[in-house]
């Protein structure tokens, strides 16, 4: 059985997770609406990976014996001053989610629950390539001052992006 403050902690973390799927659709939605298809494409896989991981700690909470509680989701920015603004936000939000993650593992191991801390260490390896992910992409589109050719070959690349074979790809 896990520890009511260890459930609630899980609980926040699959809103934050269900968060970033919407945040990452508002970007994608932005991008096709600017015909960029490509980088569109990037955020469409970023989204499918968020929901991965928010199903992830929604079916480990279940099996822990906890119970599942949704929250309300914000609603994220849908227009942008750039097509750099987005990479920004994704990075920083990316930030955000190795903290939150960080502090929910600092939680497990106060309630010395080994099972948490256990599943959570995939996390903490996520986030470390998720963050990787997001800073070379804002160097790149910052490269080219989010404009012309470069942007242009920056959203070809991206066109044919997949994750890395980290354990997202699992059955949600």
């Amino acid at each position: 059985m896990i520890s009511k403050k260890l459930q609630e902690a899980i609980n926040k973390q699959i809103n934050n997770e269900f968060y970033s799927e919407y945040l990452y659709l508002s970007m994608a939605a932005y991008f096709d609406a600017e015909n960029l298809d490509g980088i569109a494409h990037f955020f469409y896989v970023q989204t499918k990976e968020e929901n991965v991981h928010a199903m992830k700690l929604f079916r480990f909470l279940i099996e822990k014996g906890g119970r599942v509680k949704l929250h309300a989701i914000d609603a994220p920015k849908s227009e942008f001053k750039s097509v750099i603004e987005p990479f920004e936000m994704s990075l920083k939000h990316e930030q955000h989610i190795s903290k939150c993650i960080d502090d929910l593992m600092d939680t497990a191991i106060k309630e010395n629950d080994h099972g948490v801390i256990s599943f959570l260490k995939w996390f903490v390896d996520e986030q470390v390539e998720e963050e990787a992910t997001a800073e070379k992409l804002l160097y790149k589109v910052k490269l080219v001052k989010g404009e012309g050719q470069g942007l242009l070959m920056l959203n070809n690349e991206l066109a044919g992006y997949t994750p890395k074979k980290t354990g997202a790809e699992e059955k949600a």
